[in-house]
């Protein structure tokens, strides 16, 4: 090993100078000690399906609806898995360096993603997800639609606030949509574990700067002062809108379960 990476197995780095154990179809990386553990058999992943380093949510999305990443469904399912007894889920940083790790290995995996189960550190697979959304070109609020939602959001009469709501995000692309819902529902869910003691204005005040960002790429840093409350008030909204409301962009959310 010349550059240290995780192993695929137990999700420890394989230091410099080691020696490793590497598929010559799939890539996987390993420790030798982890080969007997190695998930079989391997699913060959072309070059050319790895996704980009950074791109906009659709360069990661699938073909078919709902069009939500595998590494979104993927980090959600972990989290929803064994997560929901975590106090502060997704407040509670994981190991940066895992974090990173495990967002590289995801992102050149592609499509055939490698089981986020060796991870043991919950809060780390909660990092991947905030790491990946915020690395995006564009929120998942397009800089288009970012006004709009902060407008929808500044209404004061609820049942107003709701239809306005409602109506921007059947504007948002089809990816950038279905991903919105996909994650909302997931928020609910924490939202509602007593264990993890997240309500709805908490999650806001962690996603409100991913999920909404700014209106721009590079926004001044008045824009950011400005903005700021009023993303978590953006979300704070989003997740007072009826569960039924997200379900009708992804369904009961089965086909998107790996």
């Amino acid at each position: 090993v010349i550059r240290p990476e995780p192993c695929g197995v137990c999700g420890s780095r394989i230091r410099f100078g080691k020696a490793a154990v590497k598929c010559r179809q799939c890539q996987l990386l390993l420790h030798p000690k982890c080969r007997e553990q190695c998930p079989g058999p391997c699913a060959p992943q072309p070059r050319h399906h790895a996704w980009p380093r950074e791109g906009v949510l659709a360069d990661f999305a699938p073909p078919t609806p709902p069009l939500v990443p595998a590494l979104v469904v993927q980090c959600v399912t972990e989290v929803e898995t064994r997560g929901l007894t975590e106090t502060g889920l997704y407040r509670v940083p994981g190991a940066e360096q895992l974090v990173r790790e495990w967002k590289r290995k995801l992102l050149r995996a592609g499509g055939v993603l490698p089981a986020l189960g060796s991870v043991a550190d919950i809060h780390v697979v909660c990092g991947v997800l905030k790491d990946f959304l915020r690395g995006l070109k564009e929120p998942l609020v397009t800089f288009n639609l970012h006004p709009a939602f902060l407008r929808a959001a500044d209404i004061p009469d609820d049942a107003a606030c709701g239809t306005a709501l409602r109506h921007v995000v059947s504007k948002l692309p089809p990816a950038n949509r279905d991903t919105l819902a996909f994650l909302m529902l997931h928020l609910l869910r924490v939202s509602h574990s007593p264990d993890c003691k997240m309500d709805m204005l908490n999650l806001s005040r962690v996603f409100g700067p991913t999920l909404v960002g700014h209106s721009s790429a590079n926004p001044t840093p008045l824009a950011i002062m400005e903005d700021t409350p009023r993303q978590c008030k953006v979300v704070a909204r989003l997740l007072s809108l009826p569960p039924d409301f997200w379900r009708g962009f992804v369904g009961k959310e089965q086909n998107l379960v790996p």
